[in-house]
């Protein structure tokens, strides 16, 4: 099982899927999204989850964003299902999100139909344009307030009030997480679909579905370096595989083993 780039997304599948997952990244390392998440990806495509990781460019217009990601999905879709892989079943599709891929998947969910059996949102983000890009201050020659991601962090709110149409959906949290903005987006999603949205708060930071679970090789001797490197990978490694067990217990209550 191979990454394949299929119409402009990064793609993983099992040889008997059982589910397909929409994968949409952070604001600019979104563009990139087989390499910065690829952990976490390979680890749900190895339980039977089609990996599709629409890679997207940073922009101001999110609408436009949503449109042109949930299009390349669509088509890398209709691709992989004249393929033996995916040929002939249906298999229910999942949105995926970190971070402002959050924010993209909450307006695909709103805005353009898209058929989703779920969503499960990672660090949820919705920041104003200044706050989420700081050198956006310093712009001395902009009055303040004219440049804004559109929609704006409330006209999103306001759309998921009245649009957002998703059966299922998982907030995820991290403890250590002073940017995530999950708790405004909550109250939204279970006004407009009681009982179909939820929240879970997990051990890690804003990062951890970043982390890779890399393989450290001490010396002949074990030095400090060696101690501290172990140290390292066991915190990111407890954190990083705690969050792919929440994922997998989500999107199949039923096959995941208890603890």
């Amino acid at each position: 099982m191979e990454w394949q780039e299929v119409a402009s997304s990064w793609t993983l599948v099992p040889s008997q899927p059982t589910g397909i997952i929409h994968f949409l990244g952070g604001a600019f390392v979104g563009s990139a999204p087989q390499l910065v998440y690829r952990w976490l990806l390979e680890q749900l495509a190895k339980d039977g989850y089609a990996i599709v990781a629409t890679p997207f460019a940073n922009g101001f217009e999110h609408k436009q964003i949503a449109r042109q990601a949930l299009s390349r999905f669509e088509t890398t879709l209709q691709r992989l299902q004249s393929t033996p892989a995916l040929s002939g079943q249906y298999l229910p599709v999942y949105g995926l999100g970190h971070s402002m891929g959050c924010k993209i998947q909450v307006l695909i969910g709103s805005l353009y139909g898209a058929d989703r059996a779920g969503n499960i949102l990672m660090a949820y983000n919705n920041y104003p344009a200044r706050r989420a890009i700081p050198l956006l201050e310093q712009l001395d020659f902009t009055p303040p307030g004219t440049i804004e991601f559109s929609p704006s962090p409330a006209a999103t709110l306001a759309i998921a009030a009245s649009d957002y149409n998703i059966p299922r959906t998982l907030l995820v949290r991290f403890q250590k997480d002073d940017i995530d903005q999950s708790s405004e987006l909550l109250p939204v999603l279970q006004e407009r679909l009681p009982g179909r949205a939820s929240v879970i708060v997990l051990p890690g930071n804003h990062n951890t579905p970043c982390s890779q679970d890399f393989d450290w090789q001490a010396g002949v001797s074990f030095t400090p370096v060696d101690a501290i490197a172990q140290w390292v990978k066991q915190e990111l490694s407890r954190d990083l595989k705690r969050l792919k067990r929440e994922l997998l217990r989500w999107l199949n209550p039923v096959g995941m083993p208890s603890g």
